[in-house]
């Protein structure tokens, strides 16, 4: 009698252990499927297996908010919804930018449809994201772990874009005066508007860079187009601004909420 009791233990106790091992796989895989676990998170190809990316890439998805998605394989990007339940990841008429670009980055636009066309599945461990289509697999990392944002103070910053009402700019005047902008920790800032250096202070705040006046010095500019570009950095550098670094990049927002500074780490 008591052998019977303990055989029907061993079988309750391995009932029990199956049935709890057979929900931790459920809750595993539905985490690992969960399209909350993405938003507000963009990811990196660190690995392709299967057919390769034109160009080298790298693909580059983002997950912005919620039913949307963004994507690059190194040549256009493009924008759209996204459902993303079932750990399938489908997409339907993207809309995209229309840039040409040269071989072999030419395809890389084909190559990306050509994985959201498949509805490849999906499932994300961590930082790692993984898209299975009908030819290839691609592991994504979280682009903070594979190029984390720089800090704000004690790394030099270049200015490579401005920022207007009307448009964003490059130009030749503006690569070559490149304006630099260096905040310290102790709010203290130096750098050069392209043409004279400054210096003065700033206070920190929660995404914010309050300017006191800067103090330069008085050299002349005689190019027209370097002169616009300094008075184009003394003014967003003035007051309360607004700055937002990603990786290595951060645009700084003049108090007029339009205005704008694109600065590159060094």
């Amino acid at each position: 009698m008591s052998r019977t009791f303990g055989v029907l233990a061993a079988l309750a106790l391995t009932v029990v252990a199956t049935a709890c091992s057979s929900d931790e796989g459920a809750d595993a895989t539905s985490s690992a499927t969960d399209p909350a676990a993405l938003i507000g998170r963009t990811f990196v190809s660190t690995e392709v297996t299967g057919t390769p990316i034109p160009g080298e890439g790298p693909l580059v998805v983002e997950f912005p908010e919620p039913g949307r998605i963004a994507a690059t394989a190194g040549c256009n990007r493009a924008v759209g919804e996204v459902d993303l339940a079932d750990g399938v990841l489908r997409t339907d008429r993207l809309a995209s930018t229309m840039m040409a670009c040269p071989p072999p980055k030419d395809g890389a636009d084909a190559w990306l449809t050509g994985l959201f066309d498949a509805d490849p599945q999906w499932s994300v461990d961590g930082d790692v994201l993984t898209l299975t289509g009908d030819a290839v697999t691609v592991s994504l990392t979280d682009k903070k772990v594979v190029d984390p944002d720089r800090p704000l103070t004690g790394t030099e910053w270049v200015a490579t874009t401005m920022y207007t009402p009307d448009a964003t700019v490059t130009s030749v005047a503006l690569e070559r005066s490149a304006p630099s902008l260096l905040v310290a920790e102790d709010g203290s800032v130096s750098g050069s508007t392209g043409c004279n250096r400054f210096t003065g202070t700033a206070h920190i705040g929660d995404g914010t860079l309050t300017f006191g006046p800067l103090a330069t010095t008085r050299m002349a500019c005689p190019d027209p187009e370097v002169a616009a570009v300094e008075n184009h950095v003394l003014a967003v550098l003035a007051g309360e601004t607004v700055y937002e670094i990603d990786a290595a990049t951060m645009r700084i927002t003049a108090p007029n909420g339009v205005d704008g500074l694109g600065f590159t780490a060094r």
